[in-house]
């Protein structure tokens, strides 16, 4: 496995990093079990106050942070600085609020005396992090469980290797101790030893499902927990034609979230069949806007996919879906030039036997359906081998609600596009993932909640 950072505007290899030598895998390991009997036995206070100043640094780095991913993996420089605030509001969450989420819970009990519920922390965690928000995926991650007072291995993906070394040294300048949170540019197969290996006590992973599979079944066959926030292949469902040019507009804006990288954009368009001709022109004009190029230039829409391999990818399951029938409504192709750049895409007619309808679709592609009634909509929706989130879109509430209610999906928005906050949950079902990440259910994933039992009562 090889850490570089390879321009995806340009193709240009920027700079490259050693992986690890199992020597300082080992090391590493160390240090974070040593710092973890440490770190566990800080006030609660005074981890919070850490991460207030982790949000802090993050703000007063956001332009030099932000031009670290835009190089790494061609997020536009306005995304990228947003990701970094997002990030900055989930360390000052846990910060605000964190000592509270981690008082002890009372219970009733017929037993004389007194019983509660403690959180406490378990161990050495080992985080297995994408590229697609290289800030905002470890916060999610590391926010939480630092609170908690667990301690931080954090393998940062293999074209993110800046980003990973920069959140590092925030972390220290923060005042974090040096053994609390560590970067490791590990390879495949030490991060299955690391799994393994007792001194790690969970571990969390972010990424495609083959990654999460493999890693999840060396973690059962030693007994880890595991937090896996996975794929997605969101639906975005139109019920009827209530302000639909706005709401053509808020599914491309969806679709189109991160150059249409994220596990919860929109991906699924599925409209009913009075107002899909409609829909889909306005659908179409909306997506048209998006315009690539240089995703430091501010009249960027969206930048090029994280690599060559990832257009290459996207490209494969347009071409497949195409020559099996599928209509191209705009775009379908790669945008000249170099660079890893690919058009804004609409196709419909895609059927079970293309790889678009059952795959994810990374990149700026959507897929639109037509169906019948809502009852088709939550049909159509719930084939997914995904859960992770869902939009319904209706005039009539009650309707959106119980169409919301009944999808198989660990979000649902109604009427509105998929959105998020760091007091928010995060996360899906099915082969989207177990676990969820942020607001209140995030802090309580990695920690041991140990019942303590007293015949007396506590006054």
């Amino acid at each position: 496995m090889t850490y570089q950072v390879v321009d995806p505007a340009t193709g240009k290899i920027e700079s490259e990093y050693p992986t690890a030598t199992d020597a300082e895998v080992s090391d590493v390991l160390e240090r974070a079990g040593r710092g973890y009997t440490s770190w566990r036995r800080t006030p609660a206070e005074e981890r919070a106050a850490i991460l207030r100043r982790v949000s802090q640094l993050y703000r007063d780095r956001c332009t030099e942070l932000a031009a670290i991913i835009t190089r790494e993996m061609g997020k536009v420089t306005r995304d990228a600085k947003e990701e970094v605030q997002f990030v900055a509001a989930i360390y000052e969450y846990y910060s605000d609020n964190g000592p509270e989420l981690l008082q002890d819970q009372p219970l009733a009990s017929d037993l004389p005396g007194t019983a509660w519920v403690r959180k406490t922390p378990i161990g050495a965690l080992l985080g297995i992090m994408p590229w697609n928000y290289p800030y905002y995926q470890v916060a999610r991650f590391a926010a939480p469980n630092l609170m908690i007072g667990n301690t931080i291995v954090l393998k940062p993906a293999p074209q993110c290797p800046e980003s990973g070394l920069a959140m590092e040294r925030l972390f220290r300048d923060a005042g974090l101790p040096d053994d609390a949170y560590i970067n490791i540019f590990a390879s495949n197969e030490q991060v299955a030893d690391m799994v393994a290996d007792p001194r790690i006590a969970g571990v969390s992973v972010t990424g495609s499902e083959r990654a999460g599979a493999a890693v999840a079944a060396v973690a059962g066959h030693n007994l880890k927990k595991v937090v896996l926030e996975l794929g997605g292949s969101d639906p975005f469902i139109v019920l009827d034609g209530a302000g639909l040019p706005k709401v053509a507009r808020t599914a491309a804006a969806a679709r189109m979230e991160n150059g249409g990288q994220a596990c919860n954009a929109s991906k699924r368009m599925i409209i009913a069949d009075a107002i899909y001709d409609d829909f889909m022109r306005e659908f179409t004009a909306a997506m048209s806007s998006y315009v690539t190029g240089d995703p430091t230039d501010p009249a960027t829409s969206y930048g090029p996919l994280s690599s060559e391999q990832a257009a290459r990818n996207l490209m494969a399951q347009i071409d497949d879906a195409v020559g099996k029938g599928a209509t191209v409504h705009l775009g379908g192709h790669r945008v000249d030039g170099p660079g890893a750049f690919v058009a804004a895409t609409v196709l419909s007619g895609v059927t079970p036997d293309m790889r678009a309808y059952r795959e994810e679709l990374f990149g700026p592609a959507a897929v639109v359906y037509r169906v019948a009634d809502a009852d088709a909509a939550v049909e159509l929706a719930n084939s997914s081998a995904f859960g992770l989130g869902g939009a319904v879109f209706s005039s009539d509430e009650k309707l959106a609600m119980e169409v919301a209610d009944r999808l198989d999906v660990g979000m649902a928005w109604v009427n509105t596009a998929e959105l998020g906050g760091p007091e928010l949950p995060f996360g899906g079902t099915k082969r989207s993932g177990v676990g969820r990440e942020l607001g209140p259910l995030g802090i309580d994933e990695f920690v041991n909640k140990k019942l303590i039992h007293t015949p007396r009562s506590q006054a």
